[in-house]
């Protein structure tokens, strides 16, 4: 049975780990939609690029997916009218947390959780959050090989002129390139 997957983020900027938690998520949940949601303003940290730029980073990472900016500040809100089979895809580091999230048990009302995990993660991190939530069969894990790439780490290599070559895709290389994004001395607004 086909669905819709939600994949939420700051992608500040987005990169081959993301695609590569897309492309696997895809193949386990047979997910025939995958909306990107890029977060407008995060609570829980400041972005210096404007929603607009990392917008269209994100329709150049994920060409066959729905790109769209999201307003809301919460995930509670994000996933609001998608239908129960929708799957949210987190990865394990995310799910870690997910008890701070605000309403994490409404969250699991709305779409199911797909957890991305990794050969080596502690599993009893992960084995203590879903025991505190109403809904753990709501929450489903996927595995899927390391992908050792952070956005910090993309943002951090173009501000010191490292070259950034198979983290990203090339179309968002050279966009960030073109743009000058992540530059010491480039304003972002």
């Amino acid at each position: 049975m086909s669905c819709t997957g939600l994949l939420g983020g700051t992608f500040n900027p987005p990169h081959n780990g993301h695609i590569a938690l897309a492309v696997r998520a895809r193949e386990h949940f047979d997910i025939d939609r995958l909306r990107v949601h890029v977060s407008e303003a995060p609570p829980h940290k400041q972005v210096d690029v404007d929603a607009d730029i990392r917008l269209h980073l994100a329709e150049l990472a994920f060409p066959d997916a729905e790109v769209v900016r999201d307003e809301n500040p919460y995930s509670i809100d994000t996933v609001k009218g998608f239908g129960e089979d929708a799957v949210f895809l987190v990865g394990a580091d995310q799910f870690a947390n997910f008890l701070t999230w605000r309403e994490p048990d409404e969250i699991l009302e709305y779409v199911r959780l797909g957890v991305a995990t990794r050969p080596g993660y502690p599993h009893e991190q992960l084995d203590y959050v879903l025991e505190r939530l109403r809904r753990p069969e709501r929450v489903e894990f996927f595995d899927m090989e390391p992908v050792p790439i952070s956005s910090s780490e993309i943002r951090a290599k173009t501000e010191a002129a490292e070259p950034i070559d198979g983290l990203v895709p090339a179309a968002v290389q050279a966009e960030i390139e073109r743009l000058g994004l992540y530059r010491r001395d480039r304003s972002y607004s």
